[in-house]
């Protein structure tokens, strides 16, 4: 069971190559506990990041606590209430999803007899128990990490460090490995990295939104929707006329708008589509929106300006 203890970051940085900035000055404290996810583009930070606090890779300067445990000069101590998958984890391929989480439980130092156990019954928790005996090398590349999120609940680790751990999955494991983390975040604390904005929306307590190794924002949904200017999303027929809008205004793929806007402008933009007579919604913003705000361009792409 996870301490009632924190997690923090004091001025982490991160240079990589004597010019290469990773990170830079990262500071935020949270609870040890529940499940904390860290979004942000390719490349802003995030695996470096989860790298530093899970004690496989130290600083250029700062420092990081866990439980009031230092994570470079305490790591030996930390590691063995630490699971990690990294984002380059990979199922050894000559191996069975059982044999690679037992032989992993046993390397951390549990008898072979309690490991094949706890290895049937995580590889049930990941809806893998069918494939337990499967070659990993004849698996899809989603159930290869699938297995990797199996091992770590397996071991009964405090704190578990998953890097893009649903990388690979299609929407019906995807659903599934959600269901393992809300269970996994009710009694122990879960370091996500992601950028697919539904998920971190869907299963953390608290979302840290990272940019070009800057941290951007932390906070819960809530509270990232109180730090921006543009709290109400407006979903609108493309039949609707539209007057100029403060907010931001684009068009999906189904010839529907989404205006992004104030709570003020939302409800005199109601008024005039109700005496349009057309469809519309309105709705608090979603993470994709908040992230725009914070960093000026959507999760997957360049556009706009900082």
């Amino acid at each position: 069971m996870v301490s009632n203890g924190e997690i923090s970051c004091e001025g982490i940085t991160k240079v990589y190559g004597g010019d290469k900035r990773a990170l830079s000055e990262v500071n935020f404290t949270i609870p040890a506990r529940g499940i904390f996810s860290l979004i942000g583009r390719n490349g802003a930070g995030k695996t470096t990041l989860a790298r530093i606090l899970s004690t496989l890779l130290e600083p250029t300067s700062g420092r990081a606590l866990i439980d009031g445990l230092d994570v470079m000069t305490d790591a030996s101590t930390l590691r063995e209430r630490m699971a990690v998958v990294p984002q380059e984890g990979r199922a050894i391929p000559w191996m069975t999803p059982a044999q690679t989480i037992t032989t992993y439980l046993m390397w951390r130092g549990m008898g072979r007899g309690e490991a094949k156990d706890k290895a049937r019954e995580s590889l049930v928790q990941v809806g893998m128990e069918a494939q337990a005996d499967r070659l990993n090398g004849k698996l899809s590349g989603g159930m290869k990490r699938k297995v990797l999120v199996g091992m770590v609940i397996a071991s009964g680790a405090d704190y578990i460090f998953l890097d893009e751990p649903s990388t690979g999955l299609d929407p019906i494991s995807r659903q599934e490995l959600w269901n393992v983390l809300d269970e996994l975040g009710r009694d122990r604390f879960v370091f996500l990295t992601t950028h697919y904005l539904d998920e971190a929306e869907k299963v953390a307590d608290r979302i840290g939104i990272l940019d070009d190794g800057r941290l951007m924002a932390l906070g819960t949904m809530d509270e990232l929707r109180d730090m921006v200017r543009y709290q109400y999303s407006v979903r609108v027929s493309g039949r609707a006329r539209l007057p100029a809008v403060k907010g931001r205004v684009t068009t999906g793929r189904d010839g529907f708008r989404q205006v992004t806007t104030t709570q003020e402008e939302a409800m005199d933009l109601s008024r005039l589509l109700l005496s349009q007579d057309v469809q519309f919604a309105v709705n608090p913003i979603s993470l994709d929106d908040i992230f725009y705000q914070f960093a000026g361009r959507t999760i997957d792409n360049e556009e706009g300006s900082k």
